[in-house]
């Protein structure tokens, strides 16, 4: 890592001073006034000037004096400017400005300067800006474009507030239900390798699949059941009944609006069993607010660590090592509700 030296200008005067005869020092040394500067944090041209002064009239001709702009001045941006660039950022996706970019890199930035200001700013430059006004590159958080903003806002605001409500008063435990597949050969992480080179493994059939459905709670509980082949409504109602056989709580369920989940042999199987079971449905297109698809990042993203499995039964047996193992781990299955979209259902614990 990198080793980022604080900007000469912000030193106090006497550890300027210090840079300076350090500086001399390396010059006596015959050491390059480039590698001189660019170990001390400071410009080649600045260690030039303190040599040839030094030179001419001794220690007595070092300036004493600060050269250079004041840290700050000389940016292309005033203040100003940059609050209210900030500001149109903070509030607006590009598209609501009129710039032609999905999310704000720093091309999108350049470009939202230049319509509001008129000028055209190197790309490395805004980046410089966005880091000095905290602004950190990440992995965005996708959510559908079919998604119904007034349908997430009741959910929400009003019906999963009413069902934490409701459990707490039965003393029921609310469970979030979703499956995953996961394949022999997919393996999300990085490899190193020269440059130049890509960095290769050998994968096996792209056929071998396992499926897992499981459910969460805000307490660390934990339940899944592995499958092959497609999700159906009887294979729902199996999960459901061993999740029932594994607690004596009154369960709330939630989970997406997948068919086999809404079908109606499921919903009749339900109406049956209202006094240990009810189902509500998430908004739909909206995976973000369910905490069981974070489970299903960190699975898929940690299940083929130590190598992709040959066959089906090492991907099973994979999976289900996995699995095992969050059982014992109720904090960890807790983390899954801190991520941002889903802490509404984190602060109330059955």
């Amino acid at each position: 890592m990198a080793i980022t030296l604080p900007d000469a200008r912000e030193l106090p005067d006497e550890v300027l001073q210090e840079l300076r005869l350090r500086a001399l020092r390396g010059c006596e040394m015959r050491f390059s006034q480039s590698d001189i500067a660019e170990m001390l944090g400071v410009a080649r041209e600045t260690v030039s000037r303190w040599w040839t002064a030094y030179q001419t009239d001794g220690l007595d001709g070092l300036p004493d004096e600060r050269t250079g702009r004041p840290l700050g001045s000389g940016r292309t941006l005033t203040d100003e400017q940059g609050a209210h660039i900030q500001q149109l950022i903070d509030e607006n996706s590009p598209e609501k400005l009129g710039i032609t970019a999905p999310l704000w890199s720093r091309g999108a930035v350049r470009d939202l300067i230049h319509k509001e200001y008129g000028f055209w700013m190197p790309v490395r430059t805004v980046g410089e800006y966005l880091k000095r006004w905290g602004y950190t590159a990440k992995k965005p958080s996708r959510h559908s474009n079919d998604q119904d903003p007034e349908e997430v806002r009741e959910w929400l605001e009003e019906t999963y507030p009413d069902i934490e409500r409701q459990a707490r008063e039965e003393d029921a435990e609310i469970h979030w239900c979703a499956e995953a597949g996961v394949e022999a050969d997919h393996y999300p992480r990085c490899g190193y390798s020269h440059k130049g080179e890509r960095a290769t493994m050998e994968v096996p059939d792209s056929h071998i699949r396992r499926n897992v459905i499981s459910t969460v709670s805000n307490t660390g509980e934990f339940h899944f059941m592995t499958y092959p082949g497609m999700m159906n409504a009887v294979l729902f109602i199996v999960f459901l009944e061993q999740l029932l056989s594994e607690t004596d709580k009154k369960i709330y369920f939630i989970t997406d609006q997948l068919s086999a989940h809404d079908a109606k042999i499921v919903s009749e199987w339900v109406l049956q069993r209202l006094d240990r079971i009810e189902v509500y449905f998430l908004p739909s297109h909206s995976p973000e607010l369910n905490p069981t698809e974070y489970l299903n990042n960190d699975l898929k993203g940690n299940v083929h660590r130590a190598g992709l499995p040959k066959n089906e039964e090492g991907l099973a047996t994979r999976i289900h090592a996995f699995l095992l193992k969050l059982l014992e781990l109720p904090e960890h299955v807790r983390s899954y509700f801190q991520h941002p979209c889903v802490q509404y259902a984190a602060g109330q614990e059955m």
